[in-house]
């Protein structure tokens, strides 16, 4: 399932970056690395692809992008499904839904309503048990979700589907939807939310249900339970029809462009990251004036580079840089842990507005002794050295002088004074006291990993971008030592070498060596510093993964 699901999201790249149709035997090429593709054979392998995915249709001997069922039907003879989820959690793959919720909206009019509790074959929480008042009990008995999935889908019909925050509810919908019938949900879908900001914008600080329904004066409140929601949606959906039209909006296609996310123009600039390859690397943000505006790395290009145009708001400086954003340059690795060096590497070099969050060396702190005090200071000390300022300074507030050499010792007496607080109703000092404690367990985990990683003499192997080989980094004397291209025994003998020379050490590479050593990629191999282990690693390293994808020029730009 998740290969055609894959394929498909590759081909309507590939129509959207063709700008129209692209001829049946190109498609199976790119789809599947097939060297030549008759038409005939490429037809039946991409069948599956085209007729499973709404997204795309067939246009003669060519694959376009699918017409919305349904789009250009008037308003006043439109069937809307009203629908909300209750579910166990946030995230579709590890959370079920516990109750649909669903009203049908014929020609404007409120009709019939569907109510299901779901088992989702898990424990609800404690949270969701009491934001919706369901309890575990209450869902015991009740059909599973992929038959109430099928039930809805029953009541739904052709309508078109509507909800508030649709993303969230489609995707649930989704997952089961694909378990069901290996297909996602075709047809328009209307989002409330983003029809309410595009037309109340000004008129209503926030989209939140609740806030309309107020705004609105619905007769059903929302309460956290799924008819009810769905009731005050299906009241909203009415109101913000009557205003669509006024806008001049006559068809359900009208009322989806209204109801698309307007805020994030960049994705007319997703064509920059057409041609991304799937390899790791990193990539770099360039302004009008070749300026780097922002660097970061994936272990699949094209996926990373992808996801900036189609999701939601990246954080502020990010968004800002996809704002003045001209051009894209990549730059293939044959791993991701050499993707995530050269961009430490860079960000240091550039210094890119845009990764300001970015460890900076220079403003590392440590604890020390003041005289009676214990104080956040730049001198370096044994504690040390922090990253942040603030976490350093609220456990400087929580340790005595005797305690400084070994923070650890602070937290059975801090833990006993937060509890004797609690135990007198002195919830506001407890509350400052139980920060501080967090402050000094995040102090004594981040010493606990330096001096681990200080520690660490190893030749860490990864494949090379060269197809064939592999690469060494050795590690030695809190630092990286050398990085080479493991091609023979000289190779090999002189990272040796390079371990037992001086140098500084660099503790932001180091942690991040710690950080791939903890949760190896497959592709990585560990190996003492031993001539003999060290070739013998490189060779047994699996030839696929040295092998990368063929390397593309390192720097693409395209007009958006």
């Amino acid at each position: 399932m998740q290969l055609r699901l894959d394929a498909a999201d590759r081909l309507v790249e590939l129509v959207e970056e063709r700008r129209g149709p692209v001829y049946v035997e190109e498609a199976a090429r790119r789809l599947f690395a097939l060297r030549h593709a008759p038409v005939g054979m490429a037809r039946s392998l991409l069948e599956d692809v085209v007729g499973e995915d709404a997204r795309l249709a067939w246009r003669g001997d060519a694959v376009g992008l699918a017409d919305p069922p349904g789009a250009d039907l008037p308003l006043e003879r439109a069937t809307f499904v009203v629908v909300d989820l209750e579910t166990t959690g946030l995230r579709p793959g590890s959370s079920r839904i516990c109750e649909i919720g669903a009203v049908r909206v014929r020609e404007l009019e409120l009709e019939e309503e569907f109510e299901l509790l779901v088992d989702p074959g898990m424990p609800i929480g404690p949270v969701i048990s009491a934001l919706t008042g369901l309890r575990d009990a209450d869902l015991r008995g009740a059909p599973h979700p992929a038959i109430a999935v099928r039930r809805f889908l029953e009541f739904a019909g052709d309508a078109v589907l509507v909800a508030h925050n649709a993303r969230f509810d489609l995707s649930f919908l989704d997952r089961e939807t694909e378990r069901l019938t290996g297909a996602r949900l075709a047809g328009p879908v209307v989002d409330t939310v983003g029809l309410a900001r595009r037309l109340l914008a000004g008129r209503t600080p926030r989209a939140g249900l609740a806030t309309l329904a107020h705004f609105f004066g619905t007769a059903a409140q929302p309460c956290h339970r799924a008819l009810p929601d769905a009731q005050a949606t299906a009241e909203i959906l009415i109101q913000l029809i009557g205003l669509a039209q006024e806008r001049g909006a006559l068809t359900v296609a009208d009322v989806v462009d209204l109801a698309a996310p307007r805020v994030r123009k960049v994705y007319a600039k997703r064509s920059l990251a057409f041609g991304a390859p799937t390899a790791p690397g990193v990539y770099l943000f360039r302004d009008a004036h070749d300026q780097v505006l922002y660097v970061g790395r994936a272990r699949d290009l094209r996926a990373r580079l992808r996801s900036y145009f189609r999701s939601d708001r990246q954080r502020p400086a990010v968004e800002s840089a996809l704002g003045a954003l001209e051009r894209i340059e990549w730059r293939v690795c044959g791993s991701e842990l050499e993707a995530a060096l050269e961009e430490l590497r860079l960000i240091r070099e550039l210094r890119p507005p845009a990764n300001a969050r970015g460890s900076r060396p220079d403003r590392y702190v440590y604890l020390r002794r003041r005289g009676d005090t214990v104080v956040c200071s730049s001198k370096p000390s044994a504690i040390g050295p922090l990253r942040s300022r603030a976490r350093a300074r609220l456990a400087a507030r929580a340790l005595r002088v005797d305690e400084v050499d070994d923070p650890a010792r602070a937290l059975p007496r801090l833990r006993a004074r937060l509890r004797d607080l609690a135990d007198c109703r002195r919830f506001e000092d407890a509350a400052r006291l139980r920060d501080r404690i967090a402050a000094v367990e995040d102090v004594v985990r981040t010493v606990q990993r330096i001096q681990r990683v200080r520690q660490t003499r190893c030749c860490v192997i990864v494949p090379s971008s060269e197809p064939g080989y592999a690469r060494g980094i050795f590690v030695a004397n809190g630092r990286i030592a050398d990085v080479r291209t493991l091609a023979g025994r000289v190779e090999v003998d002189a990272g040796l070498a390079a371990c037992e020379l001086p140098g500084d050490e660099d503790l932001d590479e180091l942690l991040l060596i710690g950080t791939f050593l903890r949760r190896p990629p497959p592709e990585l191999s560990v190996a003492p510093l031993d001539a003999e282990q060290i070739l013998k690693r490189a060779a047994a390293l699996p030839r696929a993964l040295t092998r990368p994808a063929a390397r593309r020029p390192p720097s693409r730009a395209r007009a958006a």
